[in-house]
């Protein structure tokens, strides 16, 4: 009981809690970058699979193709990330960071690091690779992927009743 004789949460809620609090103050440490938590999940992915093509990096984030296909556009529009087209399927876009885009990463990874030590600056060093190991135990029995926001899922859903902005590009069998 706390001091109004309030139970604390539950350990679920506590996670959600500081979890959305995390994620507000990453939000806010990516806006100095001008970028948002999506910006950097995908510039992180794409500097470690260079060359991922555009289907394989949505099916990796759980994204609609017409929301990675904005995604790109912006990160490719700020000079961050180049599509290079595949000799073997000159159809694909293989993605890869520009010189920018690997300066940007590194960036990322500086304030990526800060805000874990901030966030955790409650745990000794001791507590914070324990709590690392144990919320790493339970995001892979709820079978989350590994580096992926699942807030990714949620970019570009569309309310129930409204058409899927892609199924004119899906192939049709007669």
């Amino acid at each position: 009981m706390n001091e109004i004789g309030q139970h604390p949460g539950s350990t679920a809620f506590l996670l959600a809690q500081v979890g959305a609090h995390a994620a507000a103050k990453f939000a806010e440490r990516m806006a100095v970058l001008g970028l948002s938590p999506a910006h950097a999940g995908t510039l992180r992915i794409v500097h470690r699979r260079s060359g991922i093509t555009q289907q394989e990096l949505s099916s990796v984030l759980g994204v609609g193709a017409s929301r990675l296909v904005e995604l790109v556009d912006e990160l490719e529009g700020r000079g961050l990330v180049e599509r290079r087209t595949r000799p073997e399927d000159r159809r694909a876009h293989a993605l890869h960071l520009t010189r920018k885009g690997i300066l940007q990463c590194d960036a990322i990874g500086k304030i990526a690091r800060a805000h874990d030590e901030a966030i955790c600056a409650a745990l000794s060093a001791e507590e914070h690779a324990a709590l690392g190991k144990l919320l790493a135990r339970i995001a892979d029995e709820q079978g989350l992927t590994p580096g992926v926001h699942p807030g990714f899922s949620r970019l570009g859903r569309r309310p129930p009743g409204q058409p899927d902005p892609d199924a004119s590009r899906k192939p049709t069998r007669g």
